[in-house]
């Protein structure tokens, strides 16, 4: 047994038994403590009472849809959700990354998939130091410098991919929907379907620069329909 030394506070809100305690199982395995709701509105209700850090939703309960309690805790508090879903529809998933979900992971899925989730969610609770260098691989950005390497080797970047390169960084293992990068970036909420080419062109020409072979990533991986994500370092 690997028992985590963080001791945080899962609240975990699913509708079928086997799941629960599968995940109270074996989250509990590696240090976490499990709470369980089983409908919405208890969600709600623990969310406040026993002050988890991280949130696992499914979508699909009985009494109140998952975006729907994702929004209402969202106008109080920033706790961390994790979505565990058997909804694969990429409409689905960009609603509720949107509404304020922090990743969304479909079921099936393996127990290593879903701990390095939790480890990416948490470390983004992490405050960020002026001087902080982010790293994914042999990747590095020195915020204070806007300086980019990769293996020591300094690489070039527009503004606009650094600063595209720099939010992945900052939401390393999230995924990061459309929307919200050009709400970032450009500070577009219109027009969306006008600037998306913009956007994949720029993400192109970054992975030109970046990636060991610009068409196999290992560095911005794509959710297909969806948006990007950065690989994430555990």
């Amino acid at each position: 047994m690997m028992v985590g030394q963080n001791n945080l506070r899962i609240l975990v809100v699913d509708d079928e038994k086997s799941i629960r305690s599968f995940l109270k199982t074996s989250l509990s395995a590696y240090g976490y403590v499990v709470f369980e709701a089983t409908k919405g509105k208890e969600a709600l209700t623990d969310s406040v009472s026993v002050h988890p850090d991280v949130i696992i939703l499914d979508l699909g309960l009985p009494d109140m849809d998952g975006k729907e309690i994702i929004t209402k805790i969202r106008k109080r508090a920033k706790t961390p959700i994790i979505i565990l879903s058997v909804r694969d529809d990429p409409l689905e998933k960009i609603a509720a990354l949107d509404a304020g979900a922090d990743d969304y992971l479909t079921k099936p899925f393996s127990v290593g998939e879903l701990l390095a989730r939790l480890k990416a969610v948490m470390r983004r609770l992490l405050p960020l130091e002026k001087e902080e260098i982010l790293r994914s691989g042999k990747l590095a950005v020195d915020i204070g410098s806007r300086r980019v390497t990769i293996e020591n080797n300094e690489v070039n970047l527009s503004p606009t991919e650094y600063d595209i390169l720099k939010l992945l960084l900052l939401n390393s293992g999230k995924v990061i929907t459309h929307k919200q990068i050009l709400r970032e970036i450009w500070d577009k909420t219109e027009d969306y379907e006008g600037i998306l080419h913009l956007l994949r062109v720029t993400i192109s020409n970054l992975r030109s620069k970046i990636e060991p072979n610009p068409d196999r990533p290992t560095y911005i991986l794509t959710e297909p329909g969806v948006g990007y994500r950065l690989r994430s370092d555990d």
